[in-house]
């Protein structure tokens, strides 16, 4: 059941008294109108009952006028965007017309390299030794201080929750000390709302491919916070797959596994290798690439590829080999999108017959040979692609700002936080946050990783051995 409410997003422990949410529920009757949730969250009978819910309470909200959406005109909106969901401490100041006032990214590229990865701990202490001087530097490039914004978004899910965790802190501090409204994010949906941004024609309903290295998904996106998910991630992303490869196949990853797989592409026969396409028996949109993975790494083994050899050192027929396995996987991997993203089309123009437009964003729409290939897919169904900008398709305060300007300008936002909150309290962080409802004909059995991954042999071992537990 989808509920309206104004406090959805940032909600906080412990639970606020009766008196006190009373006190704040009168302060803002003036404000109060029809909200919908942004995503469609599983609600209980014990939602309707405000003493059950988690609220986000300051002890006196007071909005003056420019943190009324009502009495500000879109024009003067600024807001600051604060992203630290995995691997890069990014903030921005953007306009209410669009206008991108600043944006600065702290990468953790080097981090990436020493650990083949994200190592959620060290990436926890690295945005936490740089989020001050990157908001600081994106106010000072956008020439303003705290007191001349609007608002504060931030990224409250999905994602690492320890990296999550720095940025939420920091955005309710400056909330709190300047009175200033706070809007949750959600990441996925930011990267598909940042389209808006740029392609101002874009307009509801539009379909989003959104690919990165923790996420694949397929949405229509009927309004703002109306999402029908066609088909998610059962195991791993694209982006995951590219930097194992990249990391198997020596390649340097200061600039993720990405553009290093693409970069070595060009010099290969993408066909000299014969991967299997994932999950071709599955009639549904969802992805899966554990088992390209697994290809691939056989592939180097049985080439004897010796990563610790970097690709720059070594010889003309390794490196030869390494780049049609990279050009072969690359061909593969993009496939799957291909054929994915051509059953989702169908699927969404029988909801929504008037759909045009093809969004792909997320760090992986980068890209230019995932581009090229889904923008042939649109043309065959007489849809337009529309990409971001490669600044705005990985990780980026912008994108958080411009979809806190969306919501805020409709009313969804939290009231500004106690300035004296306490720093051990325990924020509603939301590492695994689903987008939208899933579509009815998505669902399939290869959605329960345990069913995509265990060989039903091998399950009814398992059921057999946990009954015999005492």
């Amino acid at each position: 059941m989808a509920l309206s409410f104004r406090f959805w997003r940032l909600n906080l422990l412990p639970k606020p008294s009766l008196s006190h949410l009373q006190t704040t529920l009168k302060a803002l009757k003036p404000l109060k109108q029809k909200l919908s949730p942004i995503c469609s969250l599983p609600m209980s009978s014990s939602s309707l009952n405000p003493l059950n819910s988690h609220l986000s309470i300051s002890k006196n909200p007071t909005f003056s006028e420019p943190h009324n959406p009502t009495a500000c005109p879109q024009d003067d909106l600024v807001v600051l965007g604060i992203e630290t969901s995995c691997d890069d401490t990014a903030a921005a100041v953007v306009r209410g017309n669009g206008e991108i006032l600043s944006q600065v990214v702290s990468s953790q590229a080097d981090l990436l390299a020493q650990y083949g990865g994200v190592a959620p701990k060290m990436a926890e202490e690295a945005h936490l030794q740089v989020i001050d001087q990157v908001v600081q530097e994106a106010l000072d490039k956008a020439k303003l201080t705290e007191r001349n914004l609007s608002a504060i978004a931030v990224t409250i899910g999905p994602g690492l929750g320890l990296c999550l965790r720095v940025g939420v802190r920091k955005a309710r501090k400056i909330a709190g000390s300047f009175n200033l409204p706070i809007i949750g994010v959600h990441h996925m949906e930011a990267h598909a709302l940042v389209a808006r941004l740029n392609e101002r024609e874009l307009q509801f309903p539009f379909m989003a491919l959104l690919i990165s290295g923790g996420h694949n998904l397929l949405i229509l996106a009927r309004d703002l916070g109306q999402y029908i998910q066609l088909g998610t991630t059962i195991d791993d992303a694209i982006g995951e797959a590219y930097d194992k490869t990249a990391k198997w196949l020596g390649l340097d990853l200061r600039r993720s596994g990405g553009p290093a797989i693409e970069e070595l592409a060009r010099e290969g026969d993408a066909k000299s290798i014969k991967f299997s396409i994932p999950m071709k028996q599955h009639k549904d949109c969802n992805f899966s690439y554990a088992g390209l993975k697994t290809q691939v790494r056989l592939a180097i083994e049985s080439e004897n590829i010796n990563a610790t050899i970097p690709i720059s050192s070594a010889s003309s027929e390794d490196r030869r080999t390494r780049a049609d396995i990279a050009a072969s996987f690359q061909r593969v991997a993009v496939l799957h999108l291909e054929e994915r993203c051509e059953r989702a089309i169908e699927w969404a123009l029988k909801i929504e017959p008037s759909v045009k437009y093809l969004v792909v964003s997320g760090g992986v729409a980068s890209n230019q040979y995932v581009r090229a290939q889904l923008d042939q897919v649109v043309q065959r169904n007489s849809l337009r692609l529309v990409c971001p900008p490669p600044s705005l398709c990985t990780d980026n305060g912008v994108m958080v700002a411009w979809t806190g300007i969306e919501n805020f300008r409709i009313g969804r936002f939290d009231p500004p936080p106690p300035s004296d909150e306490p720093e051990d309290i325990v924020y509603d962080l939301r590492p695994r946050w689903p987008l939208g409802e899933e579509y009815a004909e998505g669902r399939s059995e290869a959605r329960s990783m345990k069913t995509a991954r265990i060989h039903p042999s091998l399950t009814s071992m398992i059921q057999a051995s946990s009954q015999q537990q005492p």
